[in-house]
């Protein structure tokens, strides 16, 4: 795996020559800020590093007019004077002599960077670049955007590498309108952005923001404002905007870094984890350089920090996640299915009411600074409360298994615990007494112990014996540092009826007999039979769970007839590694593949998942089932609300 970084130190040249409070929190040090701290955090050098190019003016002409290229052209002989008065003909826009340079860099940037993810170059990436350029539209610069550097990359993938279908996430604060208007009636491009709106009253004040904007023409349906894997998009483009992080002047948000590994994260088990990230906003400089930090530590394969804070969504949050579903509900199988979703009435902003934006330096802006500076400080030491540790992913084998071949950075443990230590634990059950199994728990004891004191991030075993072997990971965890254990179940394996109910252990049951929550803490769901059916159920269930309960350390175990699929399997594992910040260990049935257990070891450590293979959609009591089911829990469990109360 290889993540490459791209940059180029020029576009550092462009910055603002007259006052203009709205323009100057675009400035260079927003790149040396964040480069700064890649290369505090050895993360730069982990990087394959490649220096950016100017894009061609024929590769700016996929998505620019002739005219508008020629234009900025012109700017490089411009006076400060005529740079300025041609600035004021934009919203939110400033020229300097350098701007054009920049700019074909910047959109160059995420040329190099497409072509080394889909040559092989590199698995996945990041183009350090400014200026932005989601708001830019075939002739018109807007909101410090001068060429639309995401949509450039689209079109070259489509044209160079004969892709047929992208999905551009846009997490920018702000609606990247220039990317909705260039692909808004091309069904190969699916454009997904979620960002502030509050009805039309923040920038950029358009009602083409709302969820209701679906697309035109063919392209119907692939605008969603607020990704779905049954588009299963061939590479996945991020316009990184960090201005909705905390301590930001123009998004006056409160995303901490770790969310954007997070999502970063969720995005690279899509595309077999050809992800290309393109800078776009972020305007504070130490909220921008550590979550430019946490994007590039994901892309890396490291696990992302557990999320801090309350796991109970915004009732504007669900307003806004009911209005798109409604929206796009007619455009989308998987979707109708759900059932109707009732549409909020549209609410729009007068333009009394819009919010201005916050200028560097003033009451609001000064205020939002000394509110965020404590809470930025103890970002500081996030390094410290969640160190990465040496070992990233470990196996513990046994002899049977001894063949399989791991990639090459997975350490394939072959210490035990103690003897004393695997003896007390096995006399829980019989079937931990017998020489393999017993083998195998201390291989077990030993990685797992080596999780809990932050040796290993994460790890896989195989053991003839997977339902003993669990209880005794269960008990072990909850009685050494762990004061959440989050236990996926697949197969013929019971939760231990003594286990306490204590809150502490969330057990979830995959291929239970039936959907049930046989309390708060004992959930089981049958097994669905169709690649829409387990996505739903990993994806509206299991992980809203999981995320909900905030674990410190998750167990996910594949027991006698399992049932799952390799891909399911590895599905389930990769998302489930963002929970508890990388603390998982998957045991493994000795009756399972050893290629299933190469293919675990391989998205533990960061790659992608393979692919589920052809959507099918769920079957109609699979769903009514899981409906039924989130009913049930809705109530304890606040990550399970998608829509809001009618």
């Amino acid at each position: 795996m290889r993540t490459a970084l791209v940059y180029h130190e020029e576009m550092t040249a462009a910055r603002l020559l007259w006052e203009d409070p709205e323009c100057e929190i675009e400035r260079p040090e927003r790149l040396t800020a964040a480069l700064e701290r890649l290369q505090q955090g050895g993360l730069e050098q982990r990087c394959l590093q490649l220096a950016a190019r100017e894009a061609s003016e024929a590769e700016l002409g996929l998505v620019h007019s002739p005219e508008y290229v020629s234009l900025l052209r012109g700017t490089q002989a411009l006076s400060t004077e005529e740079l300025q008065a041609l600035s004021g003909q934009y919203d939110a826009v400033y020229f300097h002599p350098s701007t054009f340079h920049c700019a074909r860099l910047a959109a160059g940037a995420a040329l190099q960077l497409v072509d080394a993810v889909l040559t092989g170059s590199a698995h996945n990436g990041l183009a350090l670049v400014r200026p932005p350029g989601h708001h830019s539209q075939r002739a018109a610069a807007n909101g410090f955007c001068v060429f639309n550097n995401v949509a450039i990359a689209a079109k070259h993938a489509q044209q160079k590498h004969g892709l047929q279908r992208i999905l551009i996430v846009d997490w920018d604060v702000h609606h990247g309108q220039g990317i909705q208007y260039i692909f808004e009636d091309d069904p190969s491009v699916l454009y997904f952005s979620w960002h502030r709106y509050e009805h039309g009253c923040f920038w950029p004040y358009l009602r083409e923001s709302d969820a209701d904007a679906v697309g035109l023409g063919q392209g119907r349906g692939f605008t969603v404002n607020l990704p779905w894997n049954q588009f299963d998009p061939q590479l996945v483009l991020i316009s990184a905007g960090f201005d909705s992080a905390i301590g930001d002047p123009e998004g006056q948000m409160q995303a901490t870094p770790e969310c954007f590994a997070h999502l970063t994260q969720l995005l690279q088990v899509l595309a077999g984890g050809r992800v290309c990230a393109v800078l776009e906003g972020g305007y504070h400089l130490e909220s921008l350089s550590q979550s430019v930090c946490m994007v590039v530590k994901a892309l890396l394969g490291d696990p992302a920090p557990p999320l801090s804070g309350s796991m109970v969504p915004q009732h504007s949050a669900l307003e806004s996640i009911q209005s798109v579903r409604a929206a796009q509900a007619p455009h989308w199988t998987s979707l109708q299915q759900q059932g109707p979703a009732p549409l909020l009435d549209p609410r729009t902003c007068s333009p009394e009411g819009r919010r201005p934006p916050v200028l560097p330096g003033g009451p609001e802006f000064k205020a939002a600074e000394a509110q965020t500076s404590a809470v930025l400080r103890s970002l500081l030491d996030q390094p410290h409360l969640y160190p990465t540790p040496p070992v990233r992913t470990a196996a513990a084998l046994t002899a049977q298994d001894a063949a399989l071949v791991l990639p090459p950075d997975v350490l394939r443990q072959e210490g035990s615990a103690p003897q004393e230590e695997t003896q007390a634990w096995a006399r829980l059950h019989e079937a931990l007494a017998e020489d393999t199994a017993f083998i195998a728990l201390g291989k077990v004891l030993h990685l797992l112990n080596g999780i809990l004191d932050g040796q290993v991030s994460g790890g896989i075993a195989t053991t003839p014996a997977a339902a003993a072997t669990l209880e005794v990971a269960i008990r072990r965890g909850l009685s050494h540092r762990a004061q959440r254990v989050l236990c996926v179940a697949a197969g013929q394996l019971d939760r231990p009826p003594d286990l306490a109910s204590d809150g502490r252990n969330l057990w979830l049951n995959i291929r239970g007999k039936e959907a049930a929550a046989l309390s708060t803490f004992h959930v089981s769901v049958p097994l669905p039979g169709t690649t829409g059916g387990f996505l739903s159920c990993i994806l509206a269930l299991v992980l809203p769970l999981a995320y909900g309960f905030q674990p410190d350390l998750v167990l996910v175990a594949l027991g006698p007839a399992h049932g799952l699929q390799d891909p399911q399997a590895a599905l389930l594992a990769a998302l489930l590694r963002g929970p508890a910040g990388g603390r998982i260990l998957v045991l493994v049935e000795q009756e399972s593949t050893s290629q299933l257990a190469g293919v675990l070891a391989r998205v533990l450590h960061g790659e992608a998942p393979p692919s589920l293979g052809p959507f099918s959609v769920a079957s109609p009591e699979d769903l009514q089932a899981l409906i039924r089911l989130r009913g049930q829990l809705e109530a304890q469990w606040k990550m399970l609300q998608v829509a809001a109360p009618s």
